[in-house]
């Protein structure tokens, strides 16, 4: 956003901000041309996920001119995405000032909403958005943009008929629908599950629950508590029961010491967005692997959000390996040999990256190409979570571990946290999602292109609209020039 724009809407309202977007917009032309050939009773994309990557994908294909398109969510309007619901933190992680899903244009990015409402001093007060209100802006996006969210509709499965897809639906739609092109927007569990360490198996669903549950936590007044991990939604969880009142929270932390450095931070760049999928195989795994190993640490403030309460603890070097209950409790043992006993178990162990979990693949499900079917690492890289990521396409399609066994999955994109392997982090976190969004659309229109490939050139050869009617020009004959005899 330039000076020049933000001094026009600061402070302005929102009717402003939004009179400029459209007006920056229409100078672009946009949306893009409608040049998809249709084809009745299909759509050529529908979108899994009206969540921030799901619009901003949405976002990218209508610039780029393709507008037969459905997007559906299997939540209620405004409760899209983790934001409202599973995501506990105060604030968002990333810094104010990335622009996130804006693609390009800065009357459309958060900074331009907040300033047009609060003004510049209120924004150089701003240390990080408050989650809520990261929430609000995309419901903005949504308002702003006309975006077509169907809501209560989930895709149930995903079966090919020909050369399209059929997607079978249920909730505020039932039956099913025909497209081309299906993108998986889904977040951060959107080619997995949740995280269940086998060590509460057996254990009742009463006495624990992970960080991605709706978890009463006004229940927990007076319990103790214990966190299973120290990542940034284990603090968040934390953080939430110490604040309902809970008697004790204490962090079991696998880890011999607190992770302190984000090692992806250090390494952010247009070059590592740009450049990472084109890695070999090794560099990449290597790449990822490191991430994973040294993990990413949980916000200074959300660990501050914790230790300033007296009745927290962080144990490290606890690796938890049961959970059995005993006197209305829980009994946890430790590798060590040592217990502990707790009212109630959180586990802040995050989600796990598995294809064979979404049933909306079916039974292909494990025909999906993984990591591990194609790269064997050395034994000091070895990562059991990294080698479940699916081995995709460059163009973020998904693979068959038989190339002849399910050919449809290349019409399947994974523009979710799945895709980080083998892309890298351009479809699930803020910073790099417009980058993401854009090449999705580029490789999936075109697809469609070399698909329609005949009807185009056939259009090519019956259009006859004249750029010239006659009347510009006068013909005339060319006099031959007189001989004179004369040898040059």
């Amino acid at each position: 956003m330039t000076d020049d724009t933000a001094h026009k809407i600061d402070g302005q309202g929102l009717a402003a901000l939004e009179a400029r977007l459209r007006e920056d917009l229409k100078f672009l032309c946009w949306p893009g041309k409608d040049w998809v050939p249709p084809r009745d009773g299909v759509s050529d994309v529908v979108i899994i996920g009206g969540g921030m990557c799901g619009m901003v994908a949405w976002m990218a294909l209508k610039t780029g001119g393709l507008h037969n398109m459905r997007v559906l969510d299997r939540s209620p309007a405004g409760r899209e995405g983790p934001w409202l619901t599973y995501a506990r933190m105060q604030t968002l992680r990333s810094p104010k000032e990335l622009t996130g899903p804006a693609y390009g244009h800065g009357a459309l990015s958060f900074q331009a909403w907040y300033r047009a409402q609060f003004g510049t001093q209120a924004w150089d007060a701003l240390d990080k958005i408050p989650r809520p209100m990261w929430m609000d802006y995309l419901q903005w996006y949504r308002s702003v943009l006309e975006i077509p969210v169907e809501n209560g509709v989930s895709v149930d499965l995903v079966e090919p008929e020909g050369d399209l897809l059929r997607l079978h639906l249920s909730g505020a739609q039932s039956g099913s629908v025909l497209c081309r092109k299906l993108v998986f927007a889904t977040g951060r569990d959107g080619t997995g599950t949740p995280n269940i360490p086998g060590f509460v198996q057996g254990l009742d669903r009463r006495y624990w629950a992970h960080s991605a549950d709706a978890i009463d936590f006004a229940a927990l007044r007076g319990k103790r508590v214990a966190v299973v991990g120290v990542g940034a939604s284990a603090v968040d969880n934390a953080a939430e029961a110490l604040e309902h009142g809970a008697a004790e929270v204490r962090h079991l932390i696998r880890r011999k010491e607190m992770p302190t450095i984000n090692k992806m931070m250090g390494i952010g760049s247009f070059g590592f967005t740009a450049g990472y999928a084109r890695l070999p195989d090794e560099w990449r795994w290597r790449f990822m692997q490191y991430s994973f190993a040294t993990q990413t640490p949980p916000p200074h403030g959300s660990t501050l959000r914790v230790s300033r309460h007296p009745n927290a603890y962080f144990h490290f070097g606890k690796a938890v390996e049961s959970t059995v209950e005993r006197h209305g409790g829980v009994q946890v043992g430790f590798a060590d040999g040592t217990g502990y006993e707790t009212d109630f178990v959180i586990l802040g162990t995050g989600f796990s990256i598995d294809p064979m979990s979404r049933t909306e693949f079916g039974a292909v499900a494990s025909e999906i190409l993984l990591w591990k079917d194609v790269y064997t690492p050395p034994a000091d890289e070895r990562s059991a979570d990294l080698a479940s990521f699916p081995y995709l396409n460059p163009d973020f399609s998904f693979r068959a571990k038989d190339e002849g066994t399910a050919p449809w999955l290349s019409n399947v994109y994974c523009f979710n946290y799945g895709a980080a392997a083998s892309l890298g982090k351009v479809s699930g976190d803020i910073p790099g999602i417009s980058e993401g969004a854009a090449w999705l659309a580029r490789e999936i229109a075109a697809k469609l292109y070399a698909e329609d490939v005949e009807q185009h050139w056939q259009g090519m050869l019956e259009y006859a609209k004249p750029e010239l009617d006659g009347s510009e020009w006068t013909a005339s004959e060319l006099v031959p020039a007189q001989k004179t005899g004369k040898v040059a």
